[in-house]
């Protein structure tokens, strides 16, 4: 247990970023999901830049690595050229 009040106020800061990490990092899989299930390529180049833009924030705050952002939007890429 923390004894020391800049320690139980980092619990605290932590606990709540934990959260929002969660909730920004559920967010983008949930988004991802409905994209990869698009079938009309028109409707996915249009919704893509958004993607790629939730992706880029998500990396930009150390929610997810910065490789795997890459990855994700490469493959979302590789994606909506294959249709």
């Amino acid at each position: 247990m923390a004894h020391h009040k800049s320690a139980k106020k980092r619990i605290r800061s932590n606990e709540k970023r934990r959260v929002e990490n969660r909730y920004y990092a559920k967010t983008m899989r949930n988004a991802l999901r409905d994209f990869r299930a698009l079938e009309d390529k028109n409707e996915a180049t249009a919704r893509m830049p958004k993607m790629v833009s939730i992706i880029d924030k998500l990396a930009k705050r150390s929610v997810i690595h910065k490789n795997k952002a890459a990855n994700l939007k490469s493959k979302i890429m590789r994606q909506v050229n294959a249709m």
